[in-house]
């Protein structure tokens, strides 16, 4: 049993660590009860493609889709194409189109739920760039999912956020790509810690002017808008928009720093999940949001406790580094064979980051095989020059 580590810590120091002294999650039969629960998806790459990492990653289906069933098999639903898929961080339009279809045909032989992310990625923000074109592009993006049968993530867009003069820009475009899709969508407002390009996003940087056109657009579209994530990290915020939302439009989560509260609520409402996160803690997630089914107060936040912390530090400056640790995670717990990431992202986060992203993923008891776990993290060590001793289990 090689459970056994030696890791790095912040002060360039080691230490000794045994993982592997948490139980599993039980988790319940059947769907959920009280809240709509999406887990955004990471895709995982070819390792063994011929072609440049960076620019031109290849995409290993079978182990992407794989892991998509893995989250409808805990009662999850799944929001494809998302940031967490590294889009437009070398997931481009092209790959979405098909994990799009591919994702939409497996929810359907899986009875599983899923919506997917249209934007504009097909446009190169730039001056030559018009309003006009950013329409174009999202109507285009919503053809195609509604055409797959799955509900519409309306992503926030770079290019209109780019060549929007003002806030009636974001109103007008927001208006006429709502009145055409058949079926409500949810709205996904991105701070620009997730994307920096999105700073500014609603034609205002303070937050109170651009929740108040964000409000805007949605009580003037009310019957073409399920709901809106917002994903600010700033729970107060959420719980204030929440509250200005029109009767019947859902409020999603998006913030993985304060997700156990917000789902939870309050005697003035609550959030459902839209959330990266739950990609990396699932079964914890699913377990913690049956108790929550059953009114056990206690048991949702013993299950959930734990994954805050491991949470926050996998969205940590720079937030966008997220997927890395999303991807070490699906790699520790055996989903894929490799720590390989589209685009090369698996460099983006230190071994620092990896050993305490380790450590506290055993202490959330997330590791669903330590032993395994534990020989691949000595592999990452091993390759950064951190020597371990010599072990085999035969489980590699």
């Amino acid at each position: 049993m090689v459970k056994q580590l030696t890791l790095p810590d912040k002060n360039g120091k080691s230490y000794e660590y045994h993982a592997g002294n948490h139980k599993a999650f039980i988790l319940p039969e059947g769907p959920f009860k009280s809240r709509i629960a999406f887990s955004a998806a990471h895709v995982v790459c070819d390792p063994l493609a011929d072609s440049d990492p960076v620019l031109r990653s290849k995409i290993d289906w079978e182990n992407t889709l794989a892991y998509r069933r893995h989250l409808w098999s805990m009662g999850l639903s799944v929001a494809e194409a998302m940031d967490t898929a590294q889009r437009g961080m070398g997931l481009n339009w092209e790959h979405a189109k098909e994990l799009i279809r591919r994702s939409a045909a497996e929810a359907k032989a899986a009875g599983g739920r899923i919506a997917c992310g249209a934007g504009t990625d097909q446009l190169l923000p730039g001056p030559s760039v018009t309003l006009s074109d950013v329409q174009a592009a999202y109507e285009e993006q919503c053809e195609f999912v509604e055409q797959h049968n799955s509900q519409i993530i309306l992503m926030a867009s770079r290019a209109l956020a780019d060549c929007a003069q003002g806030p009636e820009d974001y109103e007008r475009i927001y208006a006429n790509i709502l009145r055409q899709v058949s079926k409500p969508v949810i709205l996904h407002w991105l701070g620009d810690m997730f994307d920096p390009s999105l700073k500014g996003y609603w034609g205002y940087k303070n937050l109170d002017d651009a929740m108040e056109v964000c409000l805007n657009v949605i009580w003037d579209n009310k019957d073409k808008v399920d709901g809106i994530k917002i994903s600010l990290l700033d729970a107060s915020r959420e719980i204030e928009m929440r509250r200005l939302l029109p009767p019947g439009v859902k409020m999603y989560t998006g913030d993985d720093f304060n997700y156990p509260e917000l789902i939870k609520g309050d005697e003035h409402g609550y959030s459902h999940a839209l959330l990266g996160i739950f990609d990396a803690i699932a079964p914890a997630a699913a377990a913690a949001l049956h108790a929550l089914d059953d009114h056990d107060y206690d048991s949702y936040h013993a299950l959930l406790e734990n994954t805050v912390q491991l949470s926050r530090h996998i969205f940590q400056a720079p937030t966008y580094s997220y997927k890395t640790g999303i991807v070490f995670m699906a790699y520790l717990n055996g989903h894929q064979s490799h720590f390989r990431m589209i685009g090369g992202a698996e460099s983006a986060r230190s071994i620092v980051h990896l050993s305490e992203l380790f450590v506290l993923a055993d202490q959330a008891g997330l590791l669903s095989d330590p032993e395994l776990a534990a020989e691949r993290m000595k592999l990452v060590l091993n390759v950064a020059g951190i020597r371990q001793e010599e072990y085999s289990s035969g489980k590699l």
